[in-house]
């Protein structure tokens, strides 16, 4: 599992299984895979996700963004910020529906104040 580099406002993750970010870019933490995204995910406040779609093994960036709508639409988590930096066109389409839904249940819940 990669050194978490959480700061005040939480942590910001880069999902890609061969490339990094650009030097100067946000401190990402770095996920090869999509098992270690949904961990961060599922127990520290993730703010910003970059998402490949394809890591080399059966669950993708579609998987996690899957993830991130179910755990928001369960009020779960907040929906955090997103970029999709996947040269798969299809994939691409995929996590983005799959992230726009989880932004949509974010607003769902904050106009019911739920």
């Amino acid at each position: 599992m990669s050194e978490v580099k959480e700061c005040v406002s939480g942590v910001k993750i880069y999902l890609d299984d061969v490339r990094t970010p650009s030097p100067g870019s946000v401190d990402f933490t770095i996920c090869r895979t999509a098992e270690e995204a949904i961990k961060f995910i599922d127990s520290l406040n993730v703010v910003l996700i970059s998402f490949d779609h394809d890591l080399g093994t059966e669950l993708t960036g579609y998987s996690v963004a899957c993830h991130i709508e179910e755990r928001v639409y369960l009020g779960k988590m907040k929906c955090p910020r997103w970029i999709i930096h996947s040269a798969n066109p299809v994939g691409r389409k995929q996590i983005q529906s799959a992230m726009e839904s989880a932004m949509k249940y974010q607003k769902y819940r904050e106009d019911l104040k739920i």
